[in-house]
């Protein structure tokens, strides 16, 4: 059997800092994004708490001589802990009166399964136990980036020149698209990488969205929401509209109850990732629209529900495009991370859009809209970013940092005269 080299993940750095400055760490994210194996790295022992080897063992343990499940040197890894949901409040106490960080790395895959699972918790763990989010890989974290272009820098030198030329086609993104950032795929070839996806759907489907609460769930209903989901890509459809799409393949009766149900158990194991509202000082009288857009976690779990490769894509230059921002708002998510921020949307009242608006603790935010590229979706992008941009009261707030537009292809990562960026995502790194 072959193995596989450790590729550097953004989370390293994350990880290290928290565990430098906290007692546990939980690190939560979808299933096979590398949590597992980033935490090993930095582990000094570990507890597999699922291992079905161990399992029964551990389940005596967790009702007889818990400590024994946190037993060896620190930090500790205990991988999946939510299959013994009394491990948090363990782990909360031993933090609490050993006085010293970097002790636990906890992670999961999906939250406690049910409402008995849940009530075994009884501690928040504020100032014990601080929380990190995992990806699937970013493009400069696979190697598909140069990385010539970084958001830390633009944030940190504002108006500086750049430069980058990236080595990916319109093919080479379509391709990414459909293979998303699952660590596995990177490593493997392009006839082979696409089948990670097509796995990750079917255990979600078939498996993962019924065990997450013990509540039986239907595949098909399930695919059929993951593909309306998928269709509605960066919109902020209401549930009513979901319920519409779905409806007209569904047989049985279909409320909107039943919808936010399946929606829910998704979202616990972090299959969708919705964005929220960005909510800025503005001049104008506008009312900014609060609705999240909405998002899967990687763009590969849309192309799979839709039953779309990298030739579709290439056909349907739209269809590309929304699921083109699925993966770029994915990328500027692990970003941002690392940069101590988070990534929002905004809408208002008069139509007025910005992609995504990426905001940082120390009040430094960058505005991006995300475009395929070509001359003329750049000139909108930069029309809609200009106008945005002026109806920011700057009196009452900062100014943006950087506009940008990210592109998926284009020849060179260039500032235009009037100070937008223009950065295909090939170029872009954290």
């Amino acid at each position: 059997m072959a193995e596989f080299e450790y590729k550097k993940r953004i989370a390293d750095t994350i990880l290290e800092r928290k565990l430098k400055s906290s007692g546990a760490v939980l690190v939560t994210g979808p299933k096979w994004c590398g949590k597992t194996t980033t935490s090993e790295q930095q582990a000094q022992s570990i507890n597999y708490v699922s291992d079905p080897m161990h399992l029964s063992r551990n389940q005596i343990l967790a009702e007889t001589n818990i400590n024994a499940l946190l037993e060896g040197a620190k930090p500790t890894l205990l991988d999946e802990w939510q299959v013994i949901p009394q491990l948090w409040d363990a782990v909360r106490f031993a933090v609490d009166h050993s006085k010293g960080v970097g002790q636990f790395i906890m992670t999961g895959s999906a939250v406690p399964p049910d409402d008995e699972q849940q009530q075994k918790i009884h501690h928040t763990g504020t100032g014990r136990i601080t929380t990190m989010t995992m990806r699937p890989m970013s493009l400069w974290e696979s190697g598909d980036s140069t990385g010539e272009v970084s958001l830390r820098a633009l944030f940190g030198d504002p108006g500086k020149p750049i430069f980058g030329e990236p080595r990916l086609t319109l093919d080479d993104i379509a391709f990414l698209i459909c293979r998303g950032g699952w660590p596995i795929a990177t490593t493997l070839e392009r006839e082979y990488a696409l089948e990670t996806a097509f796995a990750y759907y079917k255990a979600v489907t078939e498996t993962d969205i019924s065990r997450i609460d013990g509540i039986k769930r239907s595949a098909t209903r399930t695919k059929r929401l993951m593909r309306s989901l998928a269709r509605h890509q960066g919109t902020q459809a209401t549930l009513t509209a979901i319920r519409a799409d779905m409806a007209a393949n569904d047989t049985d009766s279909l409320d909107i109850d039943t919808i936010s149900s399946y929606i829910e158990a998704l979202k616990k194991i972090f299959v969708i990732e919705d964005m929220e509202a960005w909510n800025p000082n503005l001049r104008s009288k506008a009312v900014i629209r609060t609705a999240d857009t909405r998002y899967f976690v990687d763009s590969s779990i849309a192309t799979t529900a839709l039953g779309i490769g990298p030739a579709d894509l290439v056909k349907d230059l739209n269809t590309m495009g929304l699921l083109f921002e699925t993966m770029a708002v994915r990328d500027l998510r692990v970003y941002a991370e690392a940069l101590d921020g988070d990534v929002f949307h905004y809408r208002d009242s008069n139509g007025l859009e910005c992609d995504a608006v990426i905001h940082l603790r120390n009040g430094s935010y960058g505005l991006v809209e995300i475009k395929l590229g070509g001359s003329s979706l750049i000139d909108d992008g930069a029309a809609t970013l200009n106008k945005f941009a002026s109806t920011l009261d700057i009196d009452r707030m900062r100014a943006p940092s950087f506009k940008l537009i990210l592109t998926a292809v284009g020849n060179l990562a260039y500032r235009r005269p009037d100070g937008i960026y223009v950065v295909p995502i090939g170029c872009l790194k954290d």
